[in-house]
């Protein structure tokens, strides 16, 4: 995938990656690395991390405001800067709204939008040194309400629009702020959805998924890689003139809505 951007694009440049154990995460680790880029690799269990390509590793629970604080510290302690924060951490929950919990909504929230927000908001001196830039992984459903998964959209479309008030607030410190809102990903995530959602038959749940989508019987899900693609495009002067965007990236999914 890198051979599609120019070579060393990310050269001497520290961009930190949350989720990174994860299969967006470590598709956009990946590509960042082969692209130059001293990453820094961020995930809970630590153990997870250890066939990311990274400069550094760093466990953390995100979800605590300090362990926030802390990969910032320890990323310009060790590199001196942060030229870009790719938020690809995330959770799924879904079922009927009636018997939603507490401890389901607040993993979602504090996953999907708090550990977000409070990265970001901790990186926020050291992006304004560099000019640099966020991207927010989102999701189809922070643009239209999927039914039985009200705690996901509500997680991702606060992201989409945290994005916009970020990219209005940082934009005269010169840091862009985007959102990739990609449907769904064939990655270890998507599977496990499968399995525990689909009733006993993971295939016939996917198969559901793919029937939503315009292409009928050529739909397919997005790979990780092509996700990966969109952030590194999003990070590169390429988008030098985009910010607060909430870019779409679901084979026209939600083209009607």
């Amino acid at each position: 995938m890198e051979g599609i951007f120019a070579p060393g694009l990310f050269s001497a440049k520290t961009i930190v990656v949350t989720g990174a154990a994860g299969g967006v995460g470590g598709a956009v680790a990946r590509l960042l690395a082969a692209l130059g880029a001293e990453v820094v690799a961020t995930d809970l269990p630590a153990a997870g991390l250890e066939a990311v390509p990274s400069a550094l590793r760093i466990g953390a629970d995100l979800r605590d405001i300090a362990a926030c604080e802390a990969v910032v510290t320890q990323t310009v302690a060790r590199f001196g800067r942060i030229d870009a924060l790719v938020n690809a951490a995330g959770v799924w929950v879904e079922g009927p709204s009636e018997l939603a919990t507490e401890a389901e909504w607040n993993r979602c929230l504090d996953v999907n939008l708090k550990a977000a927000f409070f990265l970001s908001s901790r990186a926020i001196p050291a992006l304004s040194q560099t000019r640099g830039a966020i991207v927010n992984i989102a999701s189809d459903a922070g643009i239209m309400g999927n039914a039985g998964a009200a705690i996901y959209c509500a997680s991702k479309g606060g992201l989409v629009l945290m994005t916009r008030a970020l990219a209005r607030e940082l934009a005269p410190k010169g840091i862009r702020v985007n959102a990739l809102c990609p449907s769904d990903i064939r990655t270890p995530m998507l599977d496990h959805q499968a399995e525990r959602y689909g009733d006993g038959d993971p295939e016939a749940y996917l198969s559901r998924l793919l029937a939503l989508y315009p292409q009928g019987e050529s739909a397919r899900f997005l790979t990780a890689e092509e996700v990966a693609a969109q952030v590194a495009f999003l990070l590169s002067p390429a988008s030098a003139g985009v910010t607060g965007a909430s870019v779409l990236l679901d084979f026209g999914l939600t083209a009607g809505y």
